[in-house]
């Protein structure tokens, strides 16, 4: 053998000695960087949905992903090929058995008394229940990190009992006091005048008085029987100050101006469900181009009675020159199909809204957040009409922003639709609008955001996005 054949041998040998040497390193430091991450939800769809495509991002990235929840999302949950824990101690309510697991709720009319019901027997008696099922996970998966929605009570004692970091994710409007802003939950505006900031003190004062009065002293006893502090402010002011961070949906222009916004809320970009494999609406397709305009209607998965807002969309345009497409969620398809059989209106249980979205003109909603956030995605002015369950919050920022048309009510008249509809095409403001906010969620990579947010709060510093170098 040459000198030459001799020293390129020996370069061969070290060069393959640096590299077995780094994918031992490689590998040693994946096995360090790959978290036991336990999801938990409240058992609402809202809650649930959005945090189904950051838990196939995290697993994706060979994270050891689990979920506790309700065993209503037992069999989504195993779909996604995810362990699931349900709830053993914790009551195994949801959306569709609410009304009759807590049936005193039936009984309440009011606004504020419905909140407060909902506040105390879905979500603060809850809390500790949901503790001690996840304590009895932690002894036998020792998991790194939870992370939840933010409605979620079981938050504080995870973080507190259990010294585990926690990020919850703000599947609402942001529901954290501020100087700036009237007190959340009553779906009132902004006002940064003098005389109003002076005004929305007064309220929240009130508010504390009448709404959570009694249901903070309920949660701080709990907290006191478990030797905890209880933070400051309402139940969930303090989901988000003992969250190491809170990742809210959505973008700064789709929330009210706060200068006292907390240092631990990072806003994500619309973050949509898991989308998996796509259904097709083809089917559809000759239709959509018969009609001058295309309203799409919805009242979300909870609410289940069509003539709140389905049924009044139905009869401002039956036999119009308009296309309705009506998707019920699967309450009372059949009864409305033959009740409507005008060939301008298309009723189904579901159709994949980031499919259907692109080819309508308008949006008639009660204002889920899941689907406003596609609303606004795809450019779409709304109509919106619902107060319980947070939707008042979340329709004042549609109509504050003048993103469409608020309604403030529960049950909107065929008229009230028909001139909203017809005020949101033809008036270009709102269409100008959620355009603008349709480019400002464009600039956010959701899934990334909460990998990167992850990796923060578990200590993963290096090599964290060898993948993704515009995060470098």
């Amino acid at each position: 053998m040459g000198k030459s054949s001799y020293f390129a041998a020996i370069l061969i040998l070290v060069i393959l000695s640096h590299l077995l040497a780094y994918e031992k390193l490689n590998s040693q430091y994946n096995q360090l960087a790959m978290k036991k991450i336990l999801f938990a939800n409240i058992p609402f769809d809202g809650h649930f949905n959005p945090l189904t495509s950051i838990a196939m991002h995290l697993k994706s990235l060979g994270h050891d992903v689990r979920w506790y929840s309700g065993s209503i999302y037992q069999h989504k949950i195993e779909k996604l090929d995810i362990p699931y824990y349900p709830f053993v101690k914790a009551v195994d309510f949801n959306q569709h058995n609410v009304n009759e697991i807590f049936s005193e709720r039936l009984k309440l009319n009011s606004q504020v008394s419905k909140l407060k019901y909902d506040i105390e027997h879905c979500f603060i008696r809850r809390s500790t229940e949901f503790y001690e099922d996840i304590k009895t996970i932690d002894e036998s998966w020792d998991f790194d990190l939870m992370i939840s929605d933010i409605a979620f009570t079981g938050i504080p004692f995870i973080k507190d009992k259990l010294h585990k970091p926690v990020i919850s994710i703000g599947v609402f409007p942001l529901t954290e006091n501020s100087r700036d802003c009237p007190p959340a939950g009553l779906g009132l505006h902004p006002s940064y005048t003098f005389f109003g900031k002076i005004k929305q003190q007064f309220q929240r004062k009130m508010a504390d008085q009448m709404i959570f009065k009694d249901l903070n002293k309920l949660y701080r006893n709990l907290f006191a029987q478990y030797g905890m502090e209880s933070g400051t402010g309402n139940v969930f002011d303090v989901m988000g100050q003992k969250s190491d961070l809170l990742l809210q949906i959505g973008t700064p222009g789709f929330e009210y101006k706060r200068s006292d916004l907390s240092k631990n809320i990072r806003f994500i970009g619309a973050l949509l469900p898991y989308a998996g494999t796509k259904k097709q609406t083809d089917d559809l397709g000759e239709i959509l181009q018969k009609y001058q305009k295309v309203i799409l209607v919805t009242q979300g998965t909870l609410e289940k009675d069509p003539e709140k807002i389905i049924v009044p969309t139905l009869e401002a345009f039956k036999a119009s020159n308009y296309l309705v497409i009506a998707t019920t969620g699967g309450s009372k398809t059949q009864e409305l199909t033959q009740r409507y059989p005008q060939q301008n209106i298309i009723i189904r249980d579901f159709i994949p809204f980031d499919e259907i979205m692109p080819h309508c003109d308008v949006y008639v909603t009660n204002g889920g957040y899941g689907g406003v956030m596609l609303g606004i995605e795809n450019k779409l002015p709304l109509v919106v009409a619902g107060i319980h369950e947070g939707k008042n919050e979340i329709n004042a920022r549609v109509g504050y922003f003048k993103l469409g048309i608020d309604l403030k009510t529960e049950f909107p008249r065929p008229e009230q639709i028909k001139q909203s509809v017809e005020k949101v095409l033809s008036n270009s403001v709102y269409k100008i609008n959620v355009k603008n906010l349709s480019q400002e969620f464009s600039s956010y990579n959701p899934e990334l955001l909460c990998e990167k947010y992850v990796n923060e709060v578990v200590g993963i510093t290096q090599k964290m996005y060898a993948s993704h170098p515009e995060y470098i």
